[in-house]
């Protein structure tokens, strides 16, 4: 698609105000939380709702516009939302919580707005909230757009059910192995051997040990990793599936039964792990102008939403250091979700891998080359392309069969 416009491409994403923000406080815990809307196509808008301590709307709207970016970059007719929640979802009260706060949100629920899983919120959770506020399934103002709704329902209902032939549920793991193959696709545009591509990946959760695993499986040497307590190191490369095992519902490795030769590190120091690409895949802004100088990776592909602070990038960029932006690396979970609610893939998981892995690499691929003919940093390439098709989405009818 071609743009008619001669804006700057990032104005539709980074200046343009929110469509919707809406601040809730919850009447039982006082906690705070939020819906930002930054663009509907065809009156819907998609993001998954995240819950942690210290969540703030500024983060929600950063994430909003990223969500926003990442539909409008992969080409999916629906616009970019997010919901969060400010408390600890450890908590024995967050069920309680997000209950209220998807009840408060039912209007937008309803109709306008499909979420899904994010940080601290698994996709389980948000399924039994919504049997809870009696919605039938978190993708339900899609499937109430069909002509068929209880027929779509069954149809994606199958789709999420899907599992792998390692015994994954793919909807628990696509999002990792679109990040996986950014990093290959990354590898591949500079000419890289991926057994010689060394990687580091901060968070073993969904999206980072997801990654870790498929990067593993693909050849790469997964030489650092990184939870909330600290960081595993083996320059050798991490025996990646016998480290998954060990964690905890929280994803957290069991660090009593991490082989002696591997190095047990802060967790901060994940950062200056000399790597060829390393991976922020946990919270948001984890690379910040006051940690970017100890970032010692050639390429840093953002599997966490807003991994990078706009200064550090500039830092980064600045250095000849390549960052793959997340609106790019980490949209393979959304992306799937979105073809999964037209038909356009079923419960051959093959089917979704390779569709997945031929649109992410020919996206990083693309950017790749402006980097090394132009040194147009990536996120700027990629907001040309989100918005190019973002404007030739403008009033597009959402069609879900």
């Amino acid at each position: 698609m071609t743009a008619t416009h001669t804006t700057n491409p990032a104005h539709d994403f980074v200046d343009r105000e929110p469509a919707h923000q809406i601040t809730w406080v919850d009447p039982v815990t006082g906690a705070h939380g939020y819906l930002v809307v930054h663009t509907l196509v065809g009156g819907i808008a998609t993001g998954g709702t995240r819950m942690r301590p210290g969540c703030t709307i500024s983060e929600v709207g950063d994430l909003a516009r990223g969500m926003a970016t990442k539909t409008a970059a992969f080409g999916l007719p629906v616009g970019g939302a997010k919901g969060g929640v400010d408390f600890d979802p450890k908590d024995p009260r967050a069920f309680g919580v997000l209950t209220r706060f998807f009840t408060e949100m039912r209007p937008w629920l309803d109709g306008r707005w499909v979420t899904a899983e994010d940080l601290g919120v698994t996709q389980q959770l948000i399924d039994d909230v919504f049997a809870e506020v009696g919605l039938s399934q978190s993708f339900h103002a899609a499937i109430s757009r069909s002509p068929q709704p209880e027929e779509t329902l069954a149809r994606v209902q199958a789709g999420l059910e899907v599992m792998t032939d390692d015994g994954y549920p793919l909807g628990d793991v696509i999002g990792g192995y679109g990040v996986a193959e950014a990093c290959l696709g990354a590898a591949e545009g500079f000419g890289w051997a991926i057994p010689e591509t060394t990687i580091a990946i901060q968070g073993v959760g969904t999206m980072g040990g997801g990654a870790a695993w498929y990067l593993h499986e693909a050849g790469a040497r997964v030489t650092a990793v990184a939870d909330a307590r600290g960081t595993l190191c083996d320059p050798a490369g991490l025996d990646v599936p016998a480290l998954l095992d060990l964690r905890d519902e929280y994803g957290e490795i069991d660090r009593t039964r991490v082989p002696a030769h591997v190095q047990q590190l802060p967790r901060e120091a994940i950062v200056g792990i000399a790597a060829d690409i390393f991976v922020p895949a946990a919270v948001s802004y984890a690379i910040r102008e006051d940690n970017v100088d100890a970032v010692a990776a050639r390429v840093v592909v953002e599997a966490a939403n807003a991994a990078t602070t706009w200064g550090a990038e500039d830092a980064l960029v600045a250095r000849g250091v390549v960052v793959v932006p997340d609106f790019i690396a980490n949209a393979g979970a959304a992306a799937w979700a979105w073809w999964l609610l037209q038909g356009q893939v079923g419960c051959d998981p093959q089917d979704s891998f390779d569709r997945l892995s031929a649109e992410m690499r020919a996206k990083v691929a693309v950017l790749a080359e402006r980097w090394i003919c132009d040194r147009i940093p990536m996120r700027q390439s990629g907001f040309a392309l989100a918005s190019s098709n973002l404007h030739a989405l403008e009033g597009a009818q959402i069609v879900i069969p």
